[in-house]
């Protein structure tokens, strides 16, 4: 049984966004547990659960260090502590603004409007964290190979085990899978309804640490170290 890993963003679990995000995904990654979908439109069809699997999966999040095996010779409790210590250098800020948006075939929060402190954070997670992550396997590589992959996000896979990395990063709160053509649209703008009724700025005030224990499990919150206010 091999535990995964991975740093995050996410807000305060007490907040609307943490209940916004985790209702419509259904589950609380912080509660390691299912939560009901709002209700109406498009959280009440048929086919929510199954096309909200895939978030559900990962908890309601925006990735910064995307899930890895630990490297051989490391142990939860060394990247616990160099989690903690990069979060106390750490300055905390505020997106200004979020917004419901289609990514490709999928639904998610994204920043409305470029956020440098944001790509420089999920920049220097990829790089302080590095050193813990082991290899990817063969699988998961054919996996991020399916794929279309710029010879820059090929070799980023290579480098750094994720492809969306530097230059190719853009923060996103992911809230549906893989969504058929149709749907989309339809999805992404009922979805904007639910999000009008809390939008905020974002406090990107916390590194968090999410652990899966297997391939089969969830991931959930193992820690959220706050950074400087």
């Amino acid at each position: 049984m091999t535990a995964r890993y991975a740093l995050y963003a996410a807000p305060a679990p007490e907040t609307p966004l943490w209940r916004f995000g985790s209702s419509v995904i259904g589950y609380d990654a912080a509660a390691a547990a299912d939560r009901p979908f709002p209700a109406g439109a498009p959280c009440d069809a048929p086919d929510w659960p199954a096309m909200t699997e895939d978030p559900r999966r990962y908890g309601f999040h925006g990735t910064l260090k995307a899930p890895f095996a630990l490297a051989d010779g490391a142990g939860e409790a060394d990247l616990i502590e160099a989690a903690m210590l990069f979060a106390e250098r750490r300055q905390a800020f505020t997106v200004p603004q979020l917004k419901v948006a289609l990514l490709g075939a999928f639904v998610a929060l994204v920043p409305d409007g470029d956020c440098d402190p944001l790509d420089a954070l999920a920049a220097d997670c990829v790089r302080a964290f590095d050193v813990f992550r082991a290899p990817l396997t063969e699988a998961d590589r054919a996996r991020r190979m399916r794929s279309p992959l710029s010879d820059r996000q090929i070799a980023q896979l290579a480098a750094w085990g994720y492809p969306y990395v530097f230059a190719d990063f853009r923060f996103h709160m992911t809230l549906t899978g893989r969504l058929e053509d149709a749907r989309r649209e339809p999805v992404a703008a009922a979805l904007a309804e639910h999000y009008r009724a809390i939008a905020a700025p974002l406090a990107v005030d916390a590194l968090c640490l999410f652990r899966q224990i297997d391939r089969a499990a969830r991931f959930s919150i193992l820690a959220r170290f706050p950074f400087e206010a």
